[in-house]
Order: structure tokens, then sequence, then C-alpha cells
């Protein structure tokens, strides 16, 4: 790194840093604060890294910073996508992956997913979180919906929710081709902490995730048909595709195409007693 770029370096992450007042990270004000925003060793600390470290990195020292040390201090200074990503290249970093839950749900797509009704429809990034959906979909999994956040994610309720798992025939074949497709991505963001943690989360909550997760099988997406059991109406057969958002990266739109009019008519059932 030059010593032009460690320059630059050093004044970003003080402009950023002083933007950060502390009760925006729930720390006391304290008395006699000069230092407009965070303090070096208040940012340290929050991001989990040695108080001198940070200095020097702050002082424009030839030091070297991995990425998930640039990710924690992404997080604690509260970096968006664009800054994240100015921080890696003045860091002589690849590229963070762009983080599929921060991409911008607006008010266009909103009303594109609610203009698809009675067809379930949602927007999803690719770690499986659910990040909008229409009426139809919120009434065929109001499981996903009503989840909290962090578990609002489609692979994560097939594989901890006894409900969306006995509804969804061929459960085994569609899991494991669901967790294949989940590790392809995940190739892309293996050391984003927030996909590692999602990983060790969900293999402590689910024993088949886990299993399925070890055999290291990798699949592309692509459209499918999904059959799901209802208790009241049976049988429902979609079949499903999904649409890549140039606008979002790594989110795409997937839509649940009743496949017969008995599946149409199941939805406008769920939607009405929704």
């Amino acid at each position: 790194m030059t010593e032009a770029r460690r320059a630059d370096l050093a004044a970003f992450l003080r402009s950023r840093r002083e933007r950060i007042t502390p009760e925006m990270v729930e720390l006391a004000p304290g008395p006699r604060r000069r230092t407009p925003g965070l303090r070096r060793e208040e940012v340290a600390q929050l991001a989990g890294v040695g108080v001198t470290w940070y200095t020097w990195l702050e002082q424009g020292r030839p030091i070297n910073a991995s990425s998930q040390v640039l990710d924690a201090i992404s997080r604690t200074l509260r970096l968006d996508s664009a800054e994240r990503q100015h921080l890696y290249r003045l860091a002589g970093q690849q590229e963070g992956p762009a983080a599929g839950d921060s991409a911008r749900v607006t008010p266009d797509m909103k009303a594109i997913l609610h203009q698809l009704d009675p067809m379930p429809a949602c927007l999803a990034n690719s770690r499986c979180d659910a990040l909008a959906w229409n009426t139809a979909y919120a009434a065929l999994f109001p499981e996903v919906v009503g989840a909290p956040e962090g578990e609002r994610n489609t692979l994560w309720q097939t594989c901890v929710n006894p409900r969306l798992a006995a509804m969804l025939v061929n459960r085994d074949l569609e899991l494991a081709r669901a967790v294949a497709v989940f590790r392809g991505a995940y190739s892309r963001h293996g050391d984003d902490p927030c996909w590692q943690d999602f990983v060790r989360r969900l293999s402590a909550e689910s024993a088949e995730f886990a299993r399925l997760w070890a055999r290291q099988d990798v699949a592309e997406p692509g459209p499918r048909e999904k059959i799901f059991k209802h208790e009241e109406l049976g049988e429902m057969r979609f079949g499903t595709t999904s649409f890549n958002l140039s606008s979002a990266p790594e989110t795409r739109l997937v839509v649940y195409r009743p496949a017969n009019d008995r599946s149409r008519d199941a939805v406008d059932w769920l939607i009405a007693h929704h």
C-alpha cells in the first residue's frame, strides 16, 4: 500500500469515527469529551481489535488488515455498502461482498410485488432472507414472514419449523438441494461474519442442516416444482421462478405460480382467511 493510500485510509477512518456519537452505540458520553464522535479506544473495543493496532491503522502506519477486521470496523462505524467497499479498496483488500440484507427495497419493488397478487412472491437475498413479500406469500408462508429478524429466512424455517417441514412434500430432496444452492452462495461470502454466524446458529438448531452442510454439495439455483400438503386444503403445486435484480445485487424476485386450478383456488382461500 502506498503512503498516499495509507493517508487516505487514515483520513477516511477518522471522518467516519467522528460522526458516531457514544449514544448511537450505547456508550456513556462521559465527562470532558474533547473528541468529536467516538475515541479510538472505543472503536477498537467495539470492533474487538487491539487499541494500538487500530491507532496505527488510523495513523496511516504500514500494517495490514484482514477482511474480518475490516468487516468488524465497518459494523462499528456503521458504514453503508458504498463506504464499506471504499474501505476495502483503501486497505488494499479485495472488495468485500455486498451484504444481501442491506439491499434497499424500494417502493417500486414493493408495488411490483403486490401487482403479482394472487401469485405468492417475495424479494430474497442470496442468504435466503425474505426482505419483502406480497399478501399471497404471507398467506402461504406465515411462519416465514412472522419470524423474528435473523430467522425470517426460508432455509432456516424449512429446517426448524415443524409445520413448514410437514407441509413440504419431498422435503428430504428439496432441503438437500436448498442447502447445496446455499453453499454455492456461501462460497462468495465465506469471510463475512454474518454468513458464518448464520451457519453456526442453524447448525446448532438443526442436526439435519449440519449433516447436509457437512456433505459439501453445491448446486446452482433454478426453477423448481414445489408441492405442499396443507392440513385443510390438501395438495398445492407451484412452479417457482427467480429473477435477479440488476438494481440490487444478489437480490432476487421469487414467484410461486400455481400449477393448476386447485392450487390457485387454495391460494385465494388462504388470502381470504389470512
